[in-house]
């Protein structure tokens, strides 16, 4: 019989060739890669360049909210136009509430109204009431590894035909550009959290405002959006400079319990053997095993990985 799942950690080492997603600035007619500072094997710092979280918890938000419209989940008005404040921006929600109203009732209504304001979090500030939902799915850094990323710059030009009779004092996008343009190539640390077991749960009232039916569809809705993140990033000149996708390797780990799912960052080399080891413990500690580890090596042991976890449910924290 499979057990209910509480959450699932993915640490893993993505290969992305030739890709521009993390474009930081522009000075005059150059564009730089976004840098971070991280140590290496020696515990020195160095610099290397990353793809914010963000930006991929931004593209996983709208791999949902194209799965969402598909399978006829519950969508609020502003999600369902894919509004950055989410169900912030629903009058009909705003309006639904005042200052004095219980917190979970506000809870009750973001999660029964909107599969992406449950999963994706977010703030409600209207009628001088705060009330935040956190996120059930978390993004770190995807950083490249010091010894494994490498970035350059190319020189691109447009030119125009007729670039001798345009006029200098317009500004536009006209005539001959001369500019240029950075690529990245490397191996990319990428860690992520999901906490199943919060799915439309009211953290006000601890108690679940959607059917476990709901919650399962929801959970299934979320492992897709995930998998289609890697299989589809997005970012910056993709029209041009569409990412190469090599290879994704590392570990997922399972909790079936209120133990969190094990997770050590691929900037560690021994990321993996330290995940094992760290879930062997936690198995130790309760007698039975409340930690699974699901290795891959490659994109497609990914996918059957992510397919073989959606024959799961999620589970449920008991309230007293």
């Amino acid at each position: 019989m499979l057990k209910d799942i509480y959450s699932i950690s993915i640490s893993g080492e993505l290969s992305l060739d030739l890709h521009a997603l993390n474009n930081e600035r522009s000075e005059g007619n150059h564009t730089f890669t976004r840098q971070v500072t991280v140590l290496n094997k020696e515990g020195e710092l160095t610099s290397v360049n990353a793809i914010s979280g963000d930006m991929f918890k931004h593209i996983q938000a709208k791999h949902l909210h194209r799965i969402s419209l598909d399978e006829g989940l519950n969508l609020c008005n502003g999600c369902l136009n894919f509004d950055s404040n989410r169900i912030a921006s629903d009058k009909e929600f705003t309006s639904s509430y005042k200052k004095e109203t219980p917190d979970e009732e506000v809870f009750k209504s973001i999660i029964t109204r909107c599969v992406l304001d449950d999963i994706e979090g977010m703030m409600a500030t209207a009628n001088n009431k705060n009330v935040a939902r956190k996120s059930i799915i978390e993004f770190g850094w995807v950083v490249g590894k010091p010894e494994k990323t490498h970035t350059e710059s190319y020189f691109h030009l447009k030119k125009a035909t007729n670039a001798s009779i345009v006029d200098e004092n317009k500004a536009e996008n006209s005539g001959q550009n001369i500019f240029y343009r950075p690529l990245n190539t490397g191996v990319y640390a990428t860690v992520i959290h999901m906490e199943a077991a919060r799915i439309g749960l009211n953290e006000a009232s601890l108690h679940y405002d959607i059917d476990q039916e709901e919650r399962k569809k929801r959970y299934d809705a979320l492992l897709k959006s995930v998998l289609y993140t890697f299989l589809k990033t997005e970012g910056a000149m993709r029209a041009s400079q569409a990412p190469h996708l090599q290879d994704f390797k590392g570990m997922i780990t399972v909790s079936y319990s209120t133990m969190p799912a094990p997770s050590v960052s691929p900037l560690n080399d021994e990321y993996k053997n330290e995940i094992a080891n760290i879930s062997a413990n936690l198995n130790e500690l309760s007698n039975e095993k409340q930690v699974e580890l699901l290795p891959f090596e490659s994109i497609s042991e990914f996918t059957k990985n992510i397919r073989d976890l959606m024959e799961y449910n999620p589970g449920s924290i008991k309230r007293r």
